[in-house]
């Protein structure tokens, strides 16, 4: 089935204003990852393609960022001293371009283009093609060596700019990762962070099963970060953690969202098999329904 107007039905819900309550803000990256979710999971269905375990497991995080962390608006993609954010593990490309119009970057009608011929919105984000997306991703274990340059280049600017990135923990089996790790360390770049969406699953099985990562706190902290665990899935340690950055200075930080793939529909959380499977019709509206009651237990 092509995705086409009648499924891109979700608000501009944009950027609260900056003298709102913590409660407010709550409240509203609450709904905006609710209706980014109903509108991913379309895309992914009408589209008969896509990675929605991964997107729903990173939704929140993005939505927290997008909504109320990063220095940054549809106005000022261009300026040099916005924030910038990096999605590694940019197969999630879905969830990205779901948030960023859901706050104003992208034209909600743009989304029925998705993974369409010579669309812009394809399986990867792609600078050239989205004024938002700061780098192109896919590859995996790219994106923290391209955030930790980013990092510098602010540095050498002398400039308070901020870098976060996204990246997958099956992402980090990648020894690149390290090696960007060791050099943030080195120079010190406390204004980078980097986000582990850490729901234990990757393509096939555990991360555990596949190449284990444990004790990663500790890890990290012996490659010269601040460590910090949140819960990926709340609005609010996560909105008091990204917005703390630098968490200690002189230090660059690394943020353990603990996630499960596919939150929050029962049938793909934490299953594995959801990590590039398509909803068929019974499943797409279960799952439709299941957002519907999460939203007014989180109201």
């Amino acid at each position: 089935m092509t995705l086409t107007v009648e499924h891109t039905t979700m608000p501009v819900l944009g950027r609260l204003p900056i003298h709102s309550s913590r409660v407010e803000q709550i409240a509203h990256l609450a709904e905006a990852a609710k209706q980014i979710r109903i509108q991913d999971l379309k895309l992914v269905h009408h589209a008969g393609a896509g990675h929605i375990g991964g997107d729903f497991s990173a939704i929140d995080i993005l939505t927290t960022l997008y909504g109320a962390v990063l220095d940054i608006s549809p106005e000022t993609v261009a300026d040099p001293e916005r924030d910038r954010f990096i999605l590694s593990k940019g197969h999630v490309a879905g969830a990205l371009y779901t948030t960023l119009a859901a706050f104003g970057f992208l034209p909600v009608s743009e989304l029925v283009t998705f993974l369409k011929p010579l669309s812009a919105l394809n399986g990867h984000p792609n600078r050239t093609k989205v004024a938002a997306v700061e780098a192109n991703t896919g590859p995996l274990g790219h994106g923290l060596p391209v955030a930790v340059g980013h990092a510098l280049s602010a540095r050498l600017d002398m400039s308070l700019r901020r870098t976060y990135v996204l990246v997958g923990d099956g992402e980090l089996q990648e020894g690149s990762n390290w090696e960007a790790m060791m050099a943030a360390s080195q120079y010190q770049l406390d204004r980078l962070t980097v986000i582990v969406d850490r729901n234990r699953l990757q393509q096939g099985a555990t991360t555990k099963e596949t190449n284990d990562l444990d004790p990663l706190p500790e890890k990290a902290t012996a490659f010269g970060f601040a460590v910090v665990e949140v819960n990926g899935h709340d609005h609010g340690e996560l909105l008091d953690v990204l917005s703390a950055v630098p968490f200690r200075p002189g230090k660059p930080t690394f943020v353990i969202a603990h996630t499960h793939k596919g939150h929050p529909i029962s049938f793909m959380s934490d299953n594995v098999a959801w990590h590039h499977r398509v909803p068929d019709a019974a499943e797409f509206d279960q799952a439709l329904a299941e957002l519907a009651r999460h939203g007014r237990r989180s109201a």
